[in-house]
């Protein structure tokens, strides 16, 4: 890793101190107007305006999201950093004074943070031009909708040409299980695939005193129900990480009727991006499998996801240097089976996600998608620490190879 200079630290470092009450009011301002995926069209104007006015080219996206570059148009180097603007579907019981003005809406897995993190980040490194510019690279910021939908927004951002010309990515995600000022960084997979599966069964019922002139339905579902996480277990490779775990069940409605038809839905996640394109096949011909000795017809949905966050070495240094530059402090952070669509960028260029923490030193852990999520707001001003860091570092890096 090249070496980044205290002055360029402290410059950057000094600005986001400067900014900090400001980045704390946006925040609140976000988190009080949530905005469910596809419409975050207030959250997008928010912040492209905020960008312009620093001196952001700023360009829309179709519908929400933007792209904002500063710097040359073909730089020797392009770093890029991430964003998410999207809120959830949940009611809102943090009682605070910015709480989600919105009914059934909140921010209540930290988008609002990663929004405000990114664009004090920009906003700071817009200041302080001299801490990257001068090694001939240039920024990009992505804010992008709808991370919180299946397979997620990343894709219509590089659709749409987001990652032209970008040579690297950073973004992060809050960790309610880190206090915050710490840092979780991790190399190799740090989330997980996520695919959504539904087992539909078909059947002959009847009444449950003759059970044995049906297909008994709802004891063939059971069946799927333990034995495809069961077999499973002994069919994949225990370091992939693979998960399979039922949310919803529906089968009949009287406890003396056998049904004829059931389902049964839940999520496959996994951590080897291999097994993952292969898990599909594999559970569909162990269903079927499952449910041979019971005569009963099924259909199975196998929505996929997102792939694993596979953080690279490269990247994860250049985060390494950036959490001293913030002095946070780097914390060792366990693979998490959350799904992240920031692995859409992954899979066409390097870099690296790092887990924010959000917790009140010595106070609770808020669970995310829980309505009472709340975060330490120092995390807002910290995460844009990082972010700022990781692009001075990174066009120190990439300037140091340029000269060799």
């Amino acid at each position: 890793m090249s070496m980044v200079t205290p002055e360029q630290q402290d410059a950057v470092q000094a600005t986001l101190s400067d900014l900090d009450a400001t980045l704390v009011s946006i925040r609140r301002d976000i988190h009080a107007h949530p905005e469910l995926s596809w419409h975050e069209a207030r959250t997008t104007d928010l912040v492209g305006n905020r960008l312009v006015d620093a001196g952001y080219r700023v360009t829309r996206l179709p519908g929400t999201g933007l792209v904002a570059d500063l710097g040359p148009d073909d730089p020797a180097y392009r770093i890029a950093l991430r964003a998410d603007l999207d809120a959830l579907p949940v009611i809102e019981r943090t009682g605070l004074p910015w709480a989600s003005t919105t009914d059934g809406i909140a921010h209540a897995c930290g988008h609002d943070v990663h929004t405000v993190a990114c664009l004090g980040a920009g906003l700071a490194l817009a200041a302080r031009r001299e801490t990257w510019e001068r090694s001939g690279a240039a920024i990009r910021l992505l804010f992008q909708p709808a991370e919180e939908v299946v397979p997620g927004g990343a894709l219509k951002v590089i659709e749409a040409g987001g990652l032209a010309g970008v040579d690297e990515i950073y973004g992060l995600h809050c960790e309610p299980t880190l206090d915050v000022g710490q840092i979780g960084l991790r190399l190799g997979p740090i989330t997980a695939a996520t695919d959504a599966i539904e087992v539909t069964v078909h059947g002959h019922g009847g009444h449950t005193s003759r059970p044995h002139l049906t297909q008994d339905l709802t004891f063939a579902l059971a069946k799927v129900i333990t034995e495809i996480p069961a077999v499973l277990s002994r069919r994949v490779d225990p370091r992939a990480g693979l998960s399979v775990v039922w949310g919803s069940v529906h089968a009949g409605g009287a406890p003396n009727v056998i049904p004829s038809t059931g389902l049964v839905s839940g999520t496959l996640r996994v951590l080897d991006a291999d097994v993952w394109r292969e898990a599909g096949d594999l559970i569909a011909g162990l269903v079927a499998e499952v449910l041979a000795p019971y005569a009963v017809t099924h259909e199975i949905t196998h929505t996929r996801g997102v792939p694993p966050v596979v953080n690279t070495a490269e990247g994860v240094d250049v985060l390494r240097t950036a959490v001293g530059m913030a002095k946070a402090v780097e914390m060792p952070v366990r693979q998490s089976l959350g799904g992240e669509d920031f692995a859409w960028y992954l899979t066409k260029i390097p870099g690296a996600l790092a887990r924010l923490g959000t917790r009140l030193p010595g106070g609770p852990t808020y669970d995310l998608h829980q309505g009472d999520f709340t975060v330490d707001e120092r995390a807002v001003t910290g995460g844009a620490r990082v972010l700022a860091g990781a692009v001075v570092a990174a066009a120190a890096r990439a300037a140091d190879v340029s000269l060799r």
